[in-house]
């Protein structure tokens, strides 16, 4: 694991100062906007695994297309400066950059769990004993209710074809235990859909170990990355994962509601034996506007395409994963794990009384996200935290979540988090 040497006497913000004056991707803090504390400065904002800055390109995007749509009209599918048509290609390689993956493996449509969804649809086919979907403790809400709809669907009992995957030890999952339940179990799981990292406790699986263990067991291996794409350096295609789809609204910045990503592995594409349900967006792009009445799939992760993409929200993604592109997910990742072990350090050193970290230590085990138990559970802390120049996020029943995002955080903002949660702490006691 990569890690940082900290000065002696961490309780000083000169620590701080040095690693942000030897950070050579600090400039693009500047490509964000940041709400305002007191009008004037502004906040600390922890909360990137929620909804991501916007980018200061993203109102000139989103204008450039509002205005082609103003003077043009329909031709602005033809001849706007971005034309509309293939619009959502503009962003396939800089999404297959983030997730490794090549770029005939992704597109972007929809939202994440109506992909989620569509993938299911696609993967998720369960015969005989083989119908069980395994998901893990703390699971986002939303895939559970997804596969439990799935499972519904198909005629199954979630009571009995749902599988949890939990450790009696931790909050988090030890890749010994994930073990244990695929030999188990593997025999009897169509479908491995897990967080590529835990939105509660910031848990990162080992994604690779996981699909390789659990496609030799005959299992289909989906990931929702929601809080994994922007966050962890991924390789989708050398790791061989069935199926993917990530939000673009949370560390990819494209502002509330953003389309989500998909992939799908190339030894699935132009196949025919796979069912899917589909669109005419979907359909070979030399015959599209000839309206035929049999539908041809395009070769590419686009077959799973339904209708054409929405062009506004679009635009403010396609400014933020253009800053991706230009940063790297090598430099962002190395980064991050020096700012989030700095935090850690800092809040074991200074409140270990009073806080428990739920997210593991080892670097390759966490993303960005640090999810603090609190030992004295005060469920108005994040408005007592807000209140002093703070944006964090509490998860019932004692869980705040903190995520110093690479792009946009600093060394400074982790010190003076922990400086700030010391002292309503204490003065809570």
């Amino acid at each position: 694991m990569r890690r940082i040497t900290l000065e002696t006497n961490i309780q000083t913000i000169e620590p701080a100062h040095q690693l942000d004056n030897n950070d050579p991707i600090s400039h693009f803090k500047k490509q964000f906007h940041f709400p305002k504390f007191n009008s004037n400065e502004p906040y600390i904002y922890f909360s990137g695994n929620s909804l991501g800055l916007q980018p200061v390109k993203a109102e000139q995007y989103v204008k450039e297309e509002m205005d082609a749509w103003k003077h043009l009209a329909v031709d602005g599918h033809l001849i706007a400066e971005r034309p509309w048509f293939p619009y959502h290609e503009f962003l396939t390689s800089y999404s297959a950059e983030i997730v490794g993956a090549i770029d005939k493996e992704v597109v972007v449509m929809n939202s994440l769990t109506v992909n989620l969804h569509l993938l299911m649809t696609t993967f998720y086919r369960p015969s005989g004993v083989r119908k069980k979907i395994l998901i893990e403790k703390h699971a986002f809400p939303s895939d559970r209710y997804a596969v439990q709809s799935q499972l519904r669907f198909h005629e199954n009992d979630p009571n009995d074809d749902l599988i949890i995957l939990e450790s009696d030890e931790d909050e988090f999952i030890p890749m010994s235990i994930i073990m244990n339940y695929l030999e188990k179990y593997g025999e009897e799981i169509a479908l491995v859909l897990l967080g590529g990292v835990n939105y509660y406790t910031g848990q990162a699986f080992d994604m690779a170990a996981i699909t390789d263990i659990a496609q030799n067991c005959g299992c289909r291996v989906g990931f929702d990355l929601a809080h994994a794409a922007g966050n962890l350096q991924l390789n989708l295609h050398d790791w061989g994962v069935d199926f993917a789809a990530w939000c673009g609204y949370k560390y990819l910045n494209g502002g509330p509601g953003a389309p989500s990503g998909v992939f799908i592995h190339e030894r699935h594409l132009g196949t025919t034996n796979l069912p899917r349900f589909e669109g005419w967006w979907g359909h070979d792009k030399s015959t599209r506007f000839d309206m035929p009445d049999d539908f041809k799939p395009l070769q590419t992760a686009e077959a799973w395409q339904l209708s054409n993409p929405p062009i506004l929200s679009m635009s403010a993604l396609l400014a933020s994963l253009e800053i991706f592109h230009e940063a790297g997910m090598s430099q962002l990742r190395q980064k991050s794990e020096k700012l989030t072990y700095y935090l850690e350090t800092l809040i074991k050193s200074e409140l270990a009384e009073q806080i428990e970290i739920i997210t593991p230590s080892l670097s390759q085990s966490r993303g960005c996200q640090v999810s603090l138990k609190m030992l004295q559970p005060n469920n108005n802390i994040t408005k007592l935290l807000h209140d002093r120049g703070v944006i964090s996020d509490w998860r019932e029943p004692d869980v705040i979540r903190v995520a110093p995002v690479p792009l946009y955080n600093s060394f400074e903002d982790a010190y003076n988090f922990v400086q700030i949660l010391n002292d309503i702490l204490n003065e809570c006691r």
